[in-house]
Formats: structure tokens, C-alpha cells, sequence
């Protein structure tokens, strides 16, 4: 008489049921749309074509650490001056090809990363996702899209920071070219230069997120507006403005250190090193220099991205229903 049997194993520990691992990536993956990433690419590449020359300025301040091979700038627009008078409008965008990139991918999968997120957070549900889950959501979306599009970032950084006044820094000649150098000279450590605090970073994604969710849903409730009606693109730009603005006031410093980790021209050990030599250096301050042409950059790049966005979306997935 042959033995029974063994009991099928629980259907959580089962990576194949519909509530184990497997089952619940399937899962994840049925809710995500592709008109969510062309919807976001397109607002980064929009944003980024317009305000490029504002974000060369921002990491040109980030990284001005009293280096005498750096050029000396007084504020935003004798920055913009001087780069105009000495390199003309290639010199305002240097760097403008990984932007494109790094800012259109981002977006995207950011959206897509997100959207798929929430779907899959709020399924089976009535209720709307909480304030809590929203910045759960947009941390996870932001932890994906970075390991992705990180190296991206990296090139820009460096192509942003070679200097006419230091012609030894004019190492690189283009993204790729950029890419190769970095990949072949520091293997993939120097790609994922400034990752850590890139991750920290995550955290500005996840409070505009959060803001920019709870704004809209507060306005939508004061308004009584119902659930498919939609925002004009004057209220887009209001909850998009206000929540770039309070997630950049909140998580600058971040920036400051990534941006020194993947500067070609600094010898840091690392974040705790950066930290320390900018506190002792440069005190609070430094932790925020470059937040004004920033906060300049990034309120209009955010508020051009949303609409775009937020009108694309509502185009491609009304023709996909």
C-alpha cells in the first residue's frame, strides 16, 4: 500500500499562486500601461528641451567648492552670461543630450513604476490609497527608476562640469562617449556614482507624489467634483508647483552630495566624507548652494511636465479604452 500523498504546500508559500511571489509580480504586471510611459517621457523631454540651460546652472553652483580651476559666478544670470559669452548656446547645453534621456526615462518609468504601483496597492479596494500609501508607492517607483537611469545621470553631471578654463577636463565628447570613458576608467562603481544618496533622494520623489496626490484630492473635494471629471491645466499647475516646492525646500541637500560624488574633479571617499568636508567647509550653507536657480528650474520643469503628462495620459488611454 503506497503511502499518501504530501499536503500541497500553503498558497502563500506557493511563488507560483496568485498570493505568492511570482503571483503577485503577475499581478503588478497586469496593471501597468504603457500609455503611462509615454505620457511621462514626453513631459521630461518637453520640460528638459526648455530648461536645460537653468539646470547646468544648478550643478555649476552645487559643486562650487572654492576649486581654483572653476569659474567664479556672482548669481544666476552672470553664470548664464558668462557661459553664453564664452561657449555661446552649445556652452547653455552642455550636457542637454543624457538630460534628455535621463529626464525622459525617469518620467516615464516613474509613471509607469507608479501608476502600476498604486493600481496594484488599491486592487479590490472602494476606498482611495492614504497619504502614507501614496509616499510608500512613489518611493518604490522612484527606487526602480534610479537603478535604472542612474549612469544616465552620471554623464550628464560630468559633461555639465568640464570647463573651458580647464582644458584637461574636455575628456569627454558626447554621452556614450562619456559612458565608455567612465565604464572602462572606474568600471561600474563610477556609474553608480552618488546611487546612495540618489536613494535618499527618492524621498523628494515620493513627498511631491504624496502632496501633489493629497493636493488634488482636497481640491477635488472643496470643488465637489466628480470622480471622472478632470483638473484645467491652470489647476494642474498650481498642485504641481506647490508640491516641487515643498519637496525641494525639504530633501536639497541630497542633491549637493550627489552631485560632488559624481563630479569628475573632486577625490570624495564617499557620502559620510562629502558631508563632513562640506560642513566643516562651508558650514549649513553648503548644503543648499544652487537651491535658488533650482527651485527656478524645477517649479516650471514640474509644472510643464504634469500637464504634459496629465493631457497625454488622458489622450492615449482614452484611445486605448
Amino acid at each position: 500500500m503506497s503511502s499518501p500523498a504530501p499536503p500541497p504546500p500553503p498558497r502563500g508559500m506557493d511563488p507560483s499562486s496568485p498570493t505568492g511571489s511570482l503571483g503577485s509580480i503577475r499581478r503588478l504586471f497586469g496593471h501597468v500601461k504603457v500609455e503611462h510611459l509615454a505620457a511621462g517621457l514626453s513631459g521630461g523631454v518637453v520640460s528638459t528641451m526648455v530648461l536645460h540651460p537653468l539646470d547646468l546652472v544648478k550643478i555649476r553652483f552645487a559643486v562650487s567648492d572654492g576649486l581654483d580651476l572653476r569659474p567664479k559666478y556672482n548669481g544666476i544670470m552672470h553664470c548664464m552670461r558668462s557661459v553664453w559669452q564664452q561657449e555661446g548656446l552649445r556652452g547653455l547645453y552642455q550636457g542637454v543630450t543624457p538630460n534628455i534621456w535621463g529626464a525622459g526615462a525617469s518620467w516615464g518609468l516613474y509613471f509607469f513604476f507608479y501608476n502600476a504601483i498604486k493600481a496594484y496597492t488599491k486592487e479590490g479596494r472602494q476606498t482611495e490609497l492614504s497619504a502614507t500609501e501614496h509616499l510608500v508607492s512613489a518611493a518604490e517607483a522612484g527606487i526602480l527608476t534610479l537603478t535604472i537611469t542612474n549612469p544616465i545621470w552620471v554623464t550628464k553631471t560630468r559633461l555639465i562640469l568640464q570647463y573651458n578654463s580647464d582644458p584637461n577636463s574636455k575628456q569627454y565628447k558626447g554621452m556614450l562617449d562619456a559612458l565608455a570613458k567612465i565604464y572602462r576608467q572606474e568600471g561600474v562603481a563610477g556609474l553608480y556614482r552618488g546611487y546612495v544618496p540618489g536613494l535618499l533622494g527618492t524621498s523628494h520623489g515620493a513627498l511631491q507624489f504624496m502632496a501633489y496626490e493629497e493636493l488634488k484630492r482636497d481640491y477635488a473635494k472643496y470643488k465637489n467634483m466628480a470622480p471622472e471629471q478632470k483638473l484645467n491645466p491652470l489647476e494642474y499647475v498650481t498642485m504641481a508647483a506647490l508640491s516641487k516646492v515643498f519637496a525641494v525646500v525639504t530633501t536639497y541637500p541630497y542633491q549637493v552630495v550627489r552631485a560632488r560624488l559624481q563630479d569628475q574633479h573632486n577625490t570624495y571617499t564617499g557620502v559620510v566624507d562629502v558631508v563632513r568636508r562640506t560642513w566643516r567647509n562651508e558650514g549649513t550653507l553648503g548644503f543648499y548652494k544652487g537651491m535658488v536657480p533650482n527651485v527656478i528650474r524645477v517649479t516650471p520643469a514640474c509644472c510643464i511636465t504634469f500637464v504634459v503628462y496629465e493631457n497625454v495620459s488622458r489622450l492615449l488611454l482614452g484611445h486605448s479604452q
